[in-house]
């Protein structure tokens, strides 16, 4: 093995780790909108485009044969996709409890 395919394995495995990091980044998020039930404060618009580029990505590294993108990525879309996903439940729960309060 040369030494410039030994730094790649070793920039390829670090990028990978890197992936599950940034995966983790998204749990506290996912923790406390579920704690709350609430989607306040949260931005709908950046946690779906974050989910729209992991999907891309993930895609790409299925063309690519990278599993270091398919696998990194893969967990970015399961956890940031839970915040969006609970972002939504609880934005129309909000919404449909105050388009039932009758205005006064």
């Amino acid at each position: 093995m040369s030494e410039g395919a030994g730094m790649r394995e070793i920039v390829t495995y670090i990028f990978g780790l890197a992936l599950l990091g940034n995966a983790c980044l998204f749990v506290p998020q996912a923790l406390a909108v579920w704690r709350k039930k609430s989607d306040e404060g949260v931005s709908l618009v950046t946690f779906g485009g974050f989910c729209i580029l992991q999907v891309i990505g993930v895609v790409h590294g299925l063309y690519e044969h990278d599993n270091s993108l398919i696998v990194g990525l893969g967990a970015s879309f399961l956890t940031c996709g839970t915040v969006t996903l609970l972002t939504i439940i609880y934005r129309l729960r909000r919404l449909r409890a105050n388009a039932s309060i009758p205005s006064a």
